[in-house]
């Protein structure tokens, strides 16, 4: 170590680097790189790292080598993971809290068209999951807002975002609007506006969401948010917990898969859902819906439309579908002899 470094440790230094990134990149980059970062941060404290200056390239392998055995991470989740942290490292190498060069150990693992076929949630346990929510809680907060994730394949920062007004109960539809100047944005900006269809039973339960248990909140902008809680707009993190709490297999009464005793299990608590290796974020209930309209053979470009992805990008990160069922669908459309 050289003598022109000043002390800093991981935490603060990840403060820093999201502060100064912060007009560079959109909000849910921000809070994607913020979420790795936690992770860094974390494993630097059990590792008892207390200085970035201390940071070597010997503590990156020890990291890469955690992320990739022990929490089995995937390869496409691993460099993600790496790209953030070489551009973290970037930054404080710039406030002379790591030695200069230090990202360059750093190498991306590649990724392959298998990488991009991910987990989704299967429609099966979709139904099973909107049953349960359905009996014990209609038109709940969870109930409406994994409905709607389900039933139209949005990214979990397009709907909370919505307000009530974006809702249209008589031509039943959600009207999606960017609005970064009060706090909330879509992915694609301007151009991932439009309109989403809903159907019936959907609109069924916003209705009642709306007309029983909406806590009738504004937000910090004065807007009225269409998923709330009793204090504010659902955050984007609450949106994540949902999904993780009612994507476990015993929520809806299936036996655990990873035989887990129940009365021992860490992920039973709400604030410990995310640690099921069964349970999943919003972009899988995504993913599946994708696929889901596919299979029903829902043409790709309506597809493209309704759920804001490219043709390309619906192709090598969303078609969960198997050559056989492209085919069988493909065969429908041949002439008869």
């Amino acid at each position: 170590m050289t003598s022109d470094l000043e002390p800093l440790d991981p935490r603060t230094a990840r403060q820093m680097y999201l502060d100064a990134r912060a007009h560079e990149l959109a909000d849910a980059t921000i809070q994607s790189q913020g979420y790795r970062l936690k992770q860094f941060v974390e494993w630097c404290e059990e590792e008892g790292i207390e200085n970035m200056n201390n940071f070597s390239g010997r503590d990156i392998h020890q990291f890469r080598i955690k992320r990739r055995e022990e929490d089995d991470v995937a390869t496409a989740t691993m460099k993600g993971q790496l790209a953030t942290l070489r551009a973290f490292l970037r930054f404080a190498a710039s406030i002379d809290a790591v030695e200069s060069g230090l990202d360059e150990q750093i190498i991306l693992p590649k990724t392959t068209e298998d990488d991009a076929r991910e987990v989704m949630l299967d429609p099966d346990l979709a139904k099973k999951m909107l049953d349960h929510l359905e009996q014990y809680r209609y038109a709940a907060l969870e109930h409406a807002l994994l409905a709607i994730l389900w039933h139209t394949g949005l990214r979990i920062g397009a709907a909370v975002g919505l307000d009530i007004e974006d809702y249209n109960p008589d031509d039943q539809y959600l009207a999606l609007v960017h609005r970064p100047d009060s706090g909330s944005t879509l992915k694609n900006g301007k151009d991932g506006e439009r309109l989403v269809a809903v159907t019936d039973s959907v609109c069924a339960i916003l209705d009642d969401w709306l007309e029983v248990n909406h806590p009738g909140v504004t937000d910090q902008a004065g807007r009225n948010p269409l998923f709330a809680t009793r204090r504010d707009r659902l955050s984007r993190n609450r949106g994540r917990t949902i999904a993780y709490q009612f994507t476990r297999p015993c929520v809806y009464g299936d036996p655990c898969p990873h035989d887990r005793d129940p009365d021992e299990c860490e992920a039973i608590p709400t604030s410990q859902c995310h640690a099921c290796p069964s349970s999943l974020s919003p972009h899988p209930i995504r993913r599946g819906s994708i696929t889901y309209h596919l299979q029903q053979e829902t043409p790709k470009p309506i597809v493209s439309d309704r759920m804001d992805v490219s043709p390309d990008v619906l192709d090598r990160h969303y078609d969960q579908r198997t050559s056989l069922e492209k085919m069988r669908q493909r065969r429908r459309y041949l002439p008869d002899d």
